[in-house]
């Protein structure tokens, strides 16, 4: 809008803002204000509020490059922290996957930090759950019951399972994500995609021929591939949520909404685990406290340092994934997420000595095979793509001299 189409605001008032006076049409992740002859607005109030509904998705807006490097550090620090303490947990002969499940969702307390920070530092003038309509609200908490089924398998598997298998079985997200990118935002497939499906579909089938063998003592063959399934499940939900949360990211403007519907997501999940807790007659909250005290090795005060430092990491990864989706897509999240795993893996080797034999070597040089050519893919794409804005505007500029 130029500035000879508004309007001289009233000599005897102050200007009025944007917000009060234009509507915005929600639309391709920017809101477009449109004029209203009956309400005279201001250049300056247009500029404070164009502000105010900046959208931090655009590659060109400040805040975009920061917010992504800390979604992904809080990202790497919450995966590999979390998967690391989860095993500890399970290690020190902790049961309750009820418990386990739990704690990835109920840091949801720490959102209210990027939620409300900003808005009580004057860094944004919108208020929080400002345009937080109903529709997104139940959206969320469907969503949310989802992922607080996601977390269960995942601590189901974890359970059972090394951490370098559960890690390596937990890259196949990719695939599902992939797959369901494609039905789900219409994501194209390529070469490089499809060569990365089929490497990681042999590194997970590999495994769950071959690798039963290094399961804990103790835990019967049954019970390993329903660890191996659960796993499995976990990825395919997380693959689910991710193209879910991008086609419903379209519709929102700014972090700080991501943030909130990420509560909304958090406090369903939490529920569905807390309801859980309290039917599960032996993984209950009862059973909680006799097993900080006398099952869990290491006693009480590691016990619940444990707990704590396990809700605050998962809190983290939740936070990472859902503003890596945000401000890029669901596959790219899905691949920042999957090369994680590796070190995950590391971490399973390194800290509690999980066996990493022959078949597990095979099955990572397969999985970094796919994913180099996942990166190499993304590479080319967006090479292309520079060199096709370079072209636009240079088409610009001609028409721009000719004129």
């Amino acid at each position: 809008m130029e500035a000879s189409q508004l309007s001289p605001p009233p000599p005897s008032n102050s200007p009025k803002t944007l917000y009060q006076h234009h509507p915005f049409n929600l639309n391709n992740n920017n809101f477009q204000a449109t004029q209203d002859s009956s309400s005279p607005i201001s250049l300056p109030a247009m500029n404070n509020n164009l502000q105010l509904h900046a959208d931090h998705k655009s590659k060109a807006s400040k805040p975009f490059l920061p917010l992504l490097l800390v979604n992904y550090f809080c990202l790497f620090v919450g995966s590999v922290s979390s998967t690391l303490l989860s095993k500890f947990y399970f290690n020190h002969k902790g049961s309750s996957r009820w418990l386990s499940t739990w704690v990835q969702s109920a840091g949801f307390p720490l959102l209210i930090i990027p939620i409300y920070l900003p808005f009580l530092l004057k860094c944004t003038e919108r208020r929080p759950f400002t345009h937080f309509t109903h529709k997104i609200f139940i959206l969320s908490i469907l969503i949310g019951l989802m992922l607080g089924l996601n977390n269960l398998l995942f601590s189901w598997g974890n359970s059972y399972l090394p951490v370098s298998t559960s890690s390596l079985l937990l890259s196949s997200q990719l695939i599902f994500n992939l797959i369901l990118s494609v039905i789900i935002v219409k994501q194209k497939i390529t070469f490089s995609n499809l060569n990365c499906v089929i490497l990681l579909t042999l590194s997970s089938i590999l495994l769950a021929l071959a690798s039963n063998h290094d399961k804990p003592s103790g835990l019967t063959r049954g019970k390993y591939f329903i660890g191996f399934f659960s796993t499995i499940g976990a990825g395919f939900l997380f693959a689910l949520y991710l193209p879910l949360m991008e086609m419903i990211y379209k519709k929102v403007y700014c972090y700080q909404m991501v943030m909130e519907m990420q509560l909304v997501m958090e406090v369903a999940a939490t529920a569905l685990a807390s309801v859980g807790m309290a039917l599960d007659r032996h993984g209950g909250i009862s059973e909680i406290k006799n097993e900080s005290r006398r099952v869990f090795e290491g006693g009480p005060t590691v016990y619940w340092v444990t707990v704590f430092f396990n809700v605050v990491t998962w809190q983290l990864c939740f936070m990472g994934t859902a503003g890596m989706v945000f401000l890029t897509s669901s596959l790219t999240g899905g691949v920042c997420m999957t090369a994680l795993m590796g070190m995950n893996v590391l971490g399973g080797v390194l800290v509690y000595g999980d066996v990493f034999g022959g078949v597990k070597a095979v099955s990572t040089v397969l999985f970094g095979w796919g994913f180099s050519s996942y990166v190499y893919g993304l590479y080319v794409k967006m090479k292309e793509e520079k060199a096709k804005e370079k072209s636009n505007q240079g088409v610009m500029e001609m028409v721009n001299d000719s004129v």
